[in-house]
């Protein structure tokens, strides 16, 4: 993953927790059993592995994961929890695999870190190699809200607030390049987290056209990991996508 704000150094020391409070830790039995349907115990490759998240427990199911992520540390961080995981460093725009795979997988908001739309591309395309005849790719992505967005505009929103945290978001807006310039500050008992980063945001439709330029097609799309209809309503989308026919 080529973020500039190396987003693996900077959340691999805190990564379970802030997962944790962010809710994700929760659902990883229902991403689980979204995903081991498409590999039914084959093989599965997840672009910006991290700590193992979904990989350790998707490979419990039987299922051969293997992992691609940037940071040394998060690496680290996977090693440290299986080592029955094959993971390597790299880029997950650019990448070669030998092996083709049942399932290539993207998850958390992980793709967006490609802040540009040549990156993103890039890595439908080397997913779209990666997958054998019938394999497919799941990508998480959640639905920007930006409308009310204008160049250069700042917002502050509230991520999480509870009885021991509050999460706030500071943001800056480059609507040229689909880029949001964040700062996430995280409050924890008396100590304050700054964890920057930018993404760039990617609408479903755009995110099928660029899929279509990579030899892939929707096959599906939900609006959770428990598969509830993708509506107007819904603030992200599962997107399931096969190689075109040729």
């Amino acid at each position: 993953m080529s973020d500039e704000f190396n987003y693996g150094e900077i959340y691999a020391p805190i990564y379970e927790e802030y997962t944790t409070v962010q809710g994700k830790v929760a659902e990883v039995d229902e991403t689980v059993a979204f995903l081991e349907r498409y590999c039914n115990g084959g093989s599965a490759l997840e672009l910006g592995i991290g700590d193992g998240r979904v990989a350790v427990p998707l490979s419990q199911t039987g299922v051969k994961v293997e992992g691609i992520d940037n940071s040394c540390s998060m690496l680290k961080l996977l090693a440290e929890r299986s080592d029955l995981i094959k993971a390597w460093q790299g880029d997950i725009a650019h990448f070669n695999s030998e092996r083709r795979y049942n399932l290539v997988y993207c998850v958390y908001f992980t793709f967006p870190l490609l802040s540009t739309r040549e990156a993103q591309i890039a890595c439908l395309r080397s997913a779209a190699e990666a997958l054998d005849d019938e394999g497919v790719l799941v990508i998480e992505l959640w639905v920007p809200g930006l409308n009310p967005l204008v160049g250069g505009q700042q917002t502050t929103n509230a991520r999480l607030v509870d009885h021991e945290n509050t999460i706030v978001n500071v943001s800056v807006h480059d609507p040229l390049n689909q880029n949001l310039i964040s700062t996430l500050l995280w409050f924890s008992g008396t100590s304050v987290r700054r964890l920057p980063q930018r993404v760039r945001y990617v609408y479903h439709q755009e995110l099928d056209t660029m899929a279509e330029c990579a030899g892939l097609e929707l096959a599906e799309r939900w609006g959770d990991w428990s598969r509830s209809a993708f509506t107007k309503r819904s603030e992200r989308h599962i997107s399931v996508y096969r190689r075109t026919s040729p």
